[in-house]
């Protein structure tokens, strides 16, 4: 869908825990060795006992308001995605709503479609705006994610929340396109009542994420006539920092222009958060007049894709803006296995 009215990023912010864990330290307790090297992961964020995914989802949510400019009560839609909601029954927003001190003249709903549940609530909060229903939305993508102990995911699940207000006045970046693909590609899953994910294994990179990312990518750029080198940077899910690098050389994209995006390396994998903590780094460095190409991929299977376009008000909005990814990061501190080992078992049960 090319967009042909204003409609954009008025605000963002994101949270994420402040312990991590590093990967080499999962390397000793499964007696593996190279691990965290073969896929681009040095460390990854692991919540507090008491941090679950409403707890991260108002906290970006909040410093996503510190930045904003018009009225909170004027927010009539929220959305949420995640795959780690606390309950079965009982939407995580509702809470989330209420901490923030937002209007009950609200639209709301939380979503599911494991990693892309955060960029499709953007969609769905665009699709709000476009149709004159609502003067702002939020949508939010937060995950504290599940790793069954010993397993390959083990090394990239982590914990993070983004979060967006979308408008049509005062949009740090505007949305110019954007469309979505799915298929029945069953990579990853989790039964009611399980505690841990399954998976497919080396079935998850091709054809799950791969043909995914790649053909929404391509449909969105033909669609709006753009190639690669009309982009300042790309975002693409990151499941890890190798599945992003390689989409991103399929599709002929640099390392300069991926680079920015790739958080992934010290706070792995957050699942539905993992696209809107990604995009967040790269518009706290990007510049007026930039074209931003995102793509997401959530199991199961599909993609959502957008192209962006930064404005002059990037560049103010930025400066002396506090909690940023960046910064964020460099207050976390790392805890070792045995610790990380209780909070994991007193998340999942």
């Amino acid at each position: 869908m090319i967009v042909n009215k204003i409609a954009g990023i008025t605000s963002y912010g994101v949270s994420i825990p402040r312990q991590i864990i590093k990967i080499s330290d999962i390397e000793v307790a499964q007696k593996k060795s190279g691990v965290g090297k073969s896929i681009g992961v040095i460390s990854k964020t692991v919540p507090a006992r008491d941090e679950d995914t409403i707890t991260l989802a108002t906290g970006a949510a909040l410093n996503a308001l510190a930045s904003f400019k018009g009225n909170p009560l004027e927010i009539s839609n929220l959305f949420i995605g995640s795959e780690s909601h606390p309950y079965a029954v009982k939407p995580s927003g509702t809470v989330v709503k209420s901490v923030l001190g937002l209007s009950e003249d609200m639209a709301l709903a939380d979503l599911q479609f494991a990693c892309k549940a955060g960029t499709q609530g953007m969609q769905i909060g665009f699709n709000y705006l476009l149709s004159g229903f609502s003067k702002y939305s939020l949508a939010i993508g937060a995950d504290t994610a599940q790793s069954t102990p010993g397993d390959a995911l083990e090394f990239t699940a982590g914990a993070g929340a983004g979060a967006y207000l979308l408008g049509t006045q005062n949009t740090v970046a505007n949305l110019l396109a954007t469309l979505s693909i799915a298929t029945d590609t069953p990579d990853f899953w989790r039964r009611a009542g399980q505690s841990y994910p399954e998976h497919a294994g080396r079935f998850s990179g091709e054809p799950a994420y791969f043909y995914h990312v790649t053909t929404a990518a391509k449909k969105i750029m033909d669609q709006t006539q753009l190639k690669p080198e009309d982009f300042a940077y790309c975002v693409f899910h990151t499941p890890n920092g190798k599945f992003p690098r390689l989409a991103a050389k399929k599709l002929g994209f640099s390392k300069e222009q991926l680079e920015p995006s790739l958080i992934v390396e010290k706070i792995g994998n957050s699942y539905a958060g993992s696209v809107p903590l990604a995009l967040s780094a790269v518009l706290d460095i990007a510049k007026p007049g930039e074209k931003i190409l995102v793509v997401s991929y959530g199991s199961g299977a599909g993609s959502d894709s957008f192209v962006f376009e930064t404005t002059d008000l990037i560049t103010e909005f930025n400066n002396g803006r506090k909690n940023k990814i960046s910064d964020q990061i460099k207050l976390t501190t790392e805890i070792g296995y045995g610790e990380y080992q209780e909070v994991m078992k007193i998340l999942t049960h």
